[in-house]
C-alpha cells in the first residue's frame, strides 16, 4: 500500500497521498490505531495497548483479542503498516505522517519565527499547524481525557502565539473576534486576556481595553480571591498613560510593534510571564493578611498599621492604598521585609510571593501526574503522608511538586526542611527551625519581659517549633528522614499533636511509624515516562538527542530504562553519559553500572552524584543481619517467596525481610495468588552481589538456591498431571527465572545429577507450554555433562517402575542410566523444527540405537520422557513397529496400578495413530472416549483438550465434520482455560479446516486467518497447517493469486518446509495452483517431486492418502497439457489413484473437487469407452508405475 498519513487531531482517519480516506471501521480498531499513532515509530507494549483500547474492561483473552485487532488493521492498511516487535507492535510511520507530530513541529517553527522577529512567517506556519485540527483530539481513544487535555492546551498555546503574530503584523481588528471568543471560553487565562487587551489598544479602543481589564480584575477576585498578575497589571499601567507608552492608536500595518511585547512573550510560551516559583520568606499567619503584622526574615513579629480591607477578608483593591511602615532592622543590622509587597506607580499592589521556602526547580518534571494527584488526595485525608521509595526514586522532587499543588489550602505556606545534611539526630528540631526561619519566634505583642520569659521557656526547640506552627495552616516537607528516622518520628508526632492545622509530607526509605501515618510508595517510572525523562535529560546533555531517532536507539534507550529499574536518578546519570557515549554503548556497559554512572550534578549532595553513593547511603543504615540477608537475596532471579528466602537466607529472613521492605531495599508485592513475593531492583541486586562476593560465600549461597529450586521443580512435576495442573503451571512460570538460574549454576559447576534432575522435572512443563527451544537448549547443555547413553552397541534398558525424579539425586545404576537417556530423548523431541539434522549418517545411527534400547511395554516407555523413543522409531522409518509400541504401552498401563494418567496419554496417542491409518484395525473414537473420561476424572485440562482433539480427528476421517468441529471447539475451550496458546492455535486451525469441510467456509476461513495473523510462538505450529488449508480453500473459491501468496509465505516462514513430509504437502499445493493457472507443464514437474516425497515411509505413515491425491492432481494437468494429447495417461493416473486410496478414507472437499474436474476433462477428451479402458489399466499399476506416467 502507498504511504499514508494519519489524523488523530479529531476522529481518527487514514488518508492516501491523494487525500482519499482509507476505511478503518469499528471503534476498537480506531482506538488501536490512535494508540499506535501517538507513539508512531516506537514499539508499544502489548499491555499498554490492551489498557488503552479496552480500559478497565479487557476481554478474557486480551492478547488474542489484540492480535485479532492487529490483523484487521493490517488488512485495512497493508501488512507492512503494523510491525511486530519484541513485546509489542509498532506503526511503521515517520513522525510527519502523524498530524499531531506535524502540528508540534509547525508550532515550534512558528514560535521560533516570531521570537526571531518574523511575524509574517510565524503567522503562515501557525495557520498551517492549526488547520490540521478537525475536531477534539484523540476522539476515538476510550479514556483520552488527560492526553486530549494536554493536546488542547498545546492548541491553545498555538492560538495565543498566532494572535501575538497578528498583533505584531498590525492585524488587531482581524484578531479581536476570535480573541474575544477564546477569552469567553477561557476567562481565567491571563496571557489570553492580555492579548485581547493589547488588540483593543492597538485597534484604538483604549477605553474598551480599560473596561475589559476591570472585568478581568473583578472576575479573578470573585472566582479566585486574587488580583491580576504582573503582565496584566503592567498592561493596565500602559493603558492609563498612553502618551508615555507611545500607544493608543492602532499599530501601522506591517509594523513590528508588539513583537517584543506580546509576541516575544508568546514565543517564549504561554506561561512565560508567570513566575515559576520564588524563594519566599516567612509569610503572615493565617488571618493576618491585612497588615496587622508581618514576619521578619528571622521570624520576629512587628506591628504594622491596618490596611483597608473588604468584609470578605480579601486584600484591599486599588484605590484603598496603605502606607507601609519603615523597614525594621534585625539585631544583625539587616533590613526586615516590608509590610507589603512593592506597589507599582499606579498603586496596584504587586502579587505577593507565596509563603514558604520552596525554590524554583531547574529541570522539567516528567511522568508523575498520577502520583501527584494521589498525594493531593492523601494530604486531604491524612495529616502525615510519607513518600516511601528506594534511593534515586525521585521522592524529593515529587514531594515538592505535590506540595506546590496544595498551596491554596496552605495559606501560611509550604516549607521544606532538608534532613540529609543532619548527622546528629538531636539536631533535627533545630534544622527544621532554621528551615522555617523561626529560630527567634515569640508570641505576638509580647513586651520585653515576656520576651525574656519566652526565651527562658523555649530552650526546647520542639516547643519553639510547636509555638511557631500552632496557629498556622501550613505544609511541612521533611525530606530524607531515613538516617534520623527515630528523631524525625518523635518530632512529627509532637508537632501533629500540638499543631492542629499542620500537615507533614515526609520522604524516607522507611516509614516513620507515627500513628495516623499514610504511606505512599514511590514506584519507579513506567517505561514510557522513563523514556521521556531520558529524552529530556539526554537532549540537555547532547542537543538534538532523540530516543526515537532510529530503531536501534529506541531499543537501547528502552533497555537502559528497564535495566535501571525506571529510577529517575539513575536515568539522569545515564543521560549525562550521552555526552560521550551512544545509548547502545551505555546499555552494553550497564553490567558495570557503578563505574559507568558517576557524572551527577556537582551542586547536589555527594550521595546523589553517583549511583554507588546512592546505594552506599542505604547500605550504611543497615545492621549486620540486614546486610547478610540482602547479600544472600542477590542470588535470586526474578524475586522469591518467603519459603525460598528462608531456605537460602536462614530463619532470620522473616523478620529481616520486613525491615528491608520498610527501608525500600526489597520490593514486596502480591502477584495475585495471595502469596507475597520479594525482589531486589536490578541496581540493588548488583550492589548486593558485589557485597556477597566480598564475603567469599557465593558458592554456598548458590548451592542453597540450586537445592531449593531443584526440589521445587521435582515436587511440582507430578502435580502437572491432574486437578491442580493450573496452579502448578503458574508456580513454575513464576519461578522460571530462578529455575533458569539454578540450571545455569548446575551447568557452570558441572553438577550433572542436579542438572539432570532439573531438566527431567521441567521437561513436561516445557512441552505443555510449547517452550521447545528452552527444552532443546537446556537438554543439550546437560547431556554434554555426562556420557552418551545411546552409543553402539545398544544396551537394553532395564525396567523402571518409578520415574527417575520420584527421589532426589544422587542416583546410581539403572536410575542414573535412565535419567541420562531421558535428557537425550527430550532433546530429540524438541528437534522437530530441525528434522533434517536427523538425516545425517551419525544421527541415523543414534536413532537406531535408541530404537534398539527400549522394548515395547517397558514401564518407563509408557510415560515421558521414555515414551519419546516412539519418535526415534518413526524417524528410522520402521512404521510397522509403531502399532506394536503403542498397543504394548496401553497394555502395560492397564496392568500397573498408578499408571492411570499414562493410560489416558497412550490411549489418545493411539487414537491419533488409528485415525490417520485407517488401514489398521481398531476404533479411534473408542480410545479417544476412554482417554477423555480418564482425563476429565483426573481434572487434567491439557489432556482433556488433547483427547477432544483426538476424537475430533477421528470424526473428520469418517466425514462427521460437525461432530469434529464440536470436539475441536471443546478442546480450544479447555486449552484456553489453561493458557496453552500453542495448543489453542493448533486446535483452532483444525477447527477452521473442519468448518470448511462442513460447508461453513466463511467462518472457517475467518478462523484460519486469525490463526495465521497471530504473532510469536503461539502460531508457530498452527501456522503451516492453517496456511495450507487456507490456500486450498482460496483455490476452490477462485482466489488463486492469494492462494499462491499463502503458499509462498508458508515456504518462506516455515522453518522445516524443506523436510520430506512437509515439502511433499507444499509441492502438492504448488502443483495444483500451477494447473489452475494453466501452467500445466510446470504443474507436472512439481507433482513429480511431490510423488517422490510421498514415497518416503514417514510421509506414507503421516498421510497415506498423499500418493492418491497427487496422482489425481497429475491427471488434472495431463488432461489439459498439449491440447489433451496425454489424456489417456490422465485416465490411467485416475485409475491408479482410486486403487491406491486408503480403505475408508473420506476425501476432503479439495480432493473431491480436483477429482471431479480431472474426471470431467479426461472423459470429455477421450470419450467414455477410451476413458474406461485407460482407467482400468491404471487400476493395475503399482505406485512407481503410476508415478512414471507423470
Amino acid at each position: 500500500m502507498d504511504p499514508v498519513r494519519y489524523r488523530i487531531l479529531g476522529t481518527t482517519q487514514v488518508l492516501r497521498p491523494d487525500g482519499r480516506p482509507v476505511p478503518v471501521g469499528g471503534a476498537r480498531l480506531r482506538a488501536l490505531l490512535t494508540v499506535l499513532a501517538l507513539r508512531a515509530g516506537r514499539t508499544v507494549p502489548v499491555g499498554l495497548l490492551v489498557d488503552e483500547v479496552w480500559g478497565d474492561e479487557p476481554p478474557a483473552d486480551a492478547t488474542g483479542a489484540l492480535q485479532a485487532l492487529i490483523g484487521r488493521l493490517r488488512r485495512a492498511l497493508g501488512a507492512d503498516a503494523i510491525l511486530s516487535a519484541e513485546g509489542g507492535y509498532r506503526l511503521a510511520a515517520v513522525p510527519d505522517d502523524i498530524d499531531l507530530n506535524r502540528f508540534e513541529r509547525l508550532v515550534g517553527e512558528g514560535t521560533r519565527a516570531l521570537a526571531d522577529g518574523d511575524p509574517a512567517k510565524a503567522a503562515g506556519v501557525l495557520d498551517d499547524a492549526l488547520a490540521l485540527w478537525h475536531g477534539p483530539a484523540l476522539a476515538d481513544l476510550p479514556d483520552h481525557t488527560a492526553e486530549a487535555a494536554r493536546q488542547e492546551t498545546r492548541r491553545l498555546d498555538a492560538l495565543r502565539t498566532r494572535h501575538a503574530a497578528a498583533l505584531a503584523l498590525g492585524h488587531a481588528e482581524q484578531s479581536l473576534p476570535e480573541l474575544t471568543a477564546l477569552c469567553d471560553t477561557h476567562p481565567l487565562d491571563e496571557p489570553l486576556q492580555a492579548l485581547r487587551l493589547r488588540a483593543l489598544r492597538d485597534a484604538g479602543r483604549t477605553a474598551e481595553a480599560l473596561a475589559a481589564y476591570e472585568d478581568v480584575r473583578r472576575l479573578l477576585a470573585d472566582r479566585l480571591g486574587s488580583d491580576p498578575g504582573p503582565e496584566l497589571r503592567t498592561l493596565h499601567g500602559e493603558l492609563l498613560r498612553p502618551m508615555e507608552a507611545g500607544r493608543g492608536t492602532a499599530a501601522r500595518p506591517g509594523s513590528t510593534a508588539g513583537a517584543s511585547g506580546a509576541g516575544a512573550r508568546a514565543a517564549r510560551g504561554p506561561y512565560a510571564a508567570r513566575p515559576l516559583g520564588t524563594a519566599g520568606t516567612a509569610g503572615a499567619a493565617h488571618g493576618e493578611s491585612h497588615g496587622d503584622r508581618f514576619q521578619s526574615s528571622l521570624g520576629g513579629s512587628v506591628t504594622a498599621p491596618h490596611s483597608e480591607a473588604h468584609g470578605d477578608g480579601s486584600p484591599s483593591r486599588p484605590g484603598g492604598h496603605t502606607t507601609a511602615p519603615p523597614a525594621q532592622s534585625h539585631p544583625n543590622g539587616s533590613p526586615a521585609a516590608p509590610a507589603h509587597p512593592t506597589a507599582d506607580p499606579l498603586g496596584t499592589p504587586a502579587a505577593a510571593p507565596p509563603a514558604g521556602n520552596l525554590r524554583a526547580r531547574l529541570t522539567s518534571f516528567v511522568g508523575r501526574e498520577p502520583d501527584i494527584e494521589a498525594i493531593r488526595g492523601d494530604l486531604t485525608a491524612a495529616r502525615l503522608v510519607t513518600l516511601l521509595g528506594p534511593g534515586g526514586a525521585g521522592k524529593t522532587r515529587l514531594s515538592q511538586e505535590a506540595a506546590e499543588r496544595v498551596r491554596d489550602s496552605a495559606p501560611d505556606g509550604v516549607w521544606l526542611a532538608e534532613l540529609a545534611p543532619v548527622d546528629d539526630p538531636e539536631a533535627v528540631p533545630e534544622a527544621v527551625l532554621t528551615a522555617l526561619g523561626a529560630r527567634e519566634t515569640v508570641l505576638y505583642g509580647a513586651g520585653a519581659e515576656a520576651m525574656r520569659a519566652g526565651t527562658d521557656r523555649h530552650d526546647d526547640p520542639v516547643d519553639r517549633l510547636a509555638e511557631h506552627c500552632v496557629k498556622r495552616r501550613m505544609v511541612l516537607i521533611l525530606d530524607n528522614c531515613e538516617h534520623v528516622i527515630e528523631a524525625a518520628a518523635r518530632l512529627v508526632e509532637a508537632l501533629l499533636e500540638r499543631c492542629p492545622e499542620l500537615t507533614v509530607l515526609a520522604t524516607s526509605r522507611e516509614p516513620l511509624g507515627v500513628p495516623g501515618e499514610l504511606l505512599r510508595p514511590v514506584e519507579p517510572l513506567p517505561e514510557p515516562f522513563a523514556l521521556r525523562l531520558l529524552a529530556d535529560r539526554g537532549a540537555a546533555a547532547r542537543p538534538g538527542f532523540r530516543v526515537e531517532a532510529d530503531e536501534g536507539t529506541a531499543a537501547a534507550c528502552a533497555e537502559i530504562c528497564r535495566r535501571l529499574d525506571g529510577l529517575p536518578l539513575a536515568i539522569e546519570l545515564a543521560a549525562a553519559r550521552l555526552r560521550m557515549l551512544t545509548p547502545r554503548q551505555i546499555a552494553d556497559r550497564l553490567d558495570d553500572r557503578f563505574r559507568l554512572l558517576t557524572s551527577g550534578s556537582r551542586t547536589v549532595l555527594p550521595r546523589q552524584q553517583t549511583l554507588r553513593a546512592v546505594v552506599d547511603w542505604s547500605w550504611e543504615l543497615l545492621d549486620e543481619s540486614e546486610r547478610e540477608v540482602l547479600r544472600l537475596l542477590s542470588v535470586f532471579a526474578g524475586g522469591c517467596d518467603l519459603a525460598a528466602a528462608e531456605a537460602v537466607c536462614g530463619p532470620a529472613a522473616l523478620e529481616t525481610l520486613g525491615s528491608l521492605v520498610d527501608k525500600s531495599l526489597v520490593v514486596a508485592a502480591a502477584p495475585g495468588d495471595g502469596e507475597m513475593r520479594y525482589r531486589l531492583l536490578e541496581t540493588v541486586a548488583e550492589y548486593a552481589a558485589e557485597r556477597l562476593d566480598e564475603t567469599g560465600r557465593r558458592a554456598e549461597a548458590e548451592r542453597a538456591h540450586l537445592t531449593y529450586y531443584r526440589e521445587l521443580a521435582r515436587t511440582t512435576e507430578p502435580v502437572l498431571r491432574g486437578a491442580d495442573q493450573l496452579a502448578a503451571i503458574r508456580r513454575l512460570e513464576r519461578e522460571s527465572e530462578n529455575i533458569r538460574a539454578a540450571l545455569h549454576n548446575a551447568v557452570a559447576v558441572r553438577d550433572e545429577q542436579e542438572a539432570l534432575c532439573l531438566v527431567l522435572s521441567m521437561g513436561w512443563y516445557w512441552q505443555m507450554r510449547d517452550l521447545r527451544i528452552v527444552a532443546r537448549n537446556w537438554s543439550r547443555e546437560v547431556h554434554h555433562l555426562g556420557p552418551d547413553p545411546f552409543v553402539e552397541p545398544a544396551r537394553p534398558a532395564e525396567p523402571l517402575w518409578e520415574r527417575c525424579t520420584a527421589s532426589p539425586p544422587p542416583w546410581t545404576g539403572p536410575v542414573l542410566d535412565e535419567a541420562r537417556r531421558g535428557v537425550h530423548l527430550i532433546h530429540l523431541a524438541c528437534m522437530d523444527t530441525e528434522l533434517d539434522a536427523w538425516q545425517t549418517p551419525e544421527a541415523q545411527t543414534k536413532l537406531r540405537v535408541i530404537a534398539e534400547t527400549y522394548e515395547p511395554g517397558l514401564p518407563q516407555a509408557c510415560h515421558s520422557p521414555g515414551s519419546l523413543w516412539f519418535f526415534a522409531v518413526m524417524l528410522t522409518g520402521d512404521m510397522d513397529r509403531l502399532r506394536t509400541i503403542v498397543d504394548a504401552a496401553v497394555d502395560t498401563c492397564r496392568s500397573v496400578p498408578g499408571y492411570e494418567w499414562d493410560l489416558a496419554a497412550n490411549l489418545h496417542m493411539r487414537a491419533n495413530l488409528l485415525a490417520n491409518r485407517t488401514d489398521w484395525a481398531g476404533d479411534a473414537i473408542r480410545d479417544a472416549d476412554e482417554s477423555l473420561e480418564i482425563y476429565q476424572r483426573l481434572g487434567d485440562l491439557w489432556g482433556t483438550a488433547e483427547a477432544y482433539s483426538a476424537r475430533a480427528e477421528a470424526h473428520e476421517r469418517r466425514g462427521a465434520y460437525l461432530r469434529a468441529a464440536a470436539d475441536y471447539e471443546a478442546g480450544v475451550e479447555h486449552a484456553d482455560r489453561l493458557g496453552a496458546r500453542a495448543q489453542v492455535g493448533v486446535l483452532s486451525a483444525r477447527l477452521g479446516s473442519a468448518l470448511i469441510e462442513a460447508g461453513q467456509g466463511e467462518r472457517g476461513e475467518a478462523l484460519l486467518r486469525t490463526v495465521i495473523e497471530q504473532d510469536g510462538g503461539a502460531s508457530e505450529h498452527a501456522m503451516p497447517f492453517a496456511r495450507l488449508i487456507l490456500a486450498g480453500w482460496l483455490s476452490l473459491t477462485g482466489r488463486v493469486p492469494e492462494a499462491r501468496e499463502q503458499v509462498r509465505l508458508l515456504r518462506e516462514q516455515f522453518k522445516i518446509a524443506h523436510f520430506v513430509v512437509f515439502d511433499a504437502f507444499i509441492l502438492g499445493s504448488e502443483s495444483w495452483l500451477d494447473a489452475l493457472d494453466g501452467r500445466y507443464q510446470e504443474s507436472l514437474e512439481t507433482i513429480r517431486k511431490a510423488l517422490e516425497r510421498a514415497e518416503d515411509p514417514l510421509a506414507a505413515a503421516i498421510a497415506p492418502q498423499m500418493q492418491s491425491a497427487y496422482l489425481t492432481t497429475a491427471a488434472f494437468a495431463l488432461a489439459r497439457v498439449e491440447g489433451g494429447c496425454r489424456a489417456d495417461d490422465a485416465a490411467r493416473c485416475l485409475g491408479a489413484a482410486d486403487a491406491m486410496q486408503p480403505h475408508r478414507h473420506v476425501p476432503s472437499c479439495q480432493e473431491r473437487e480436483v477429482h471431479e474436474r480431472a474426471v470431467e476433462r479426461t472423459r470429455a477428451v477421450l470419450g467414455d469407452a477410451a476413458y474406461e479402458a485407460a482407467y482400468a489399466e491404471g487400476g493395475g499399476l503399482s505406485p512407481r508405475e503410476a508415478a512414471a506416467l507423470v
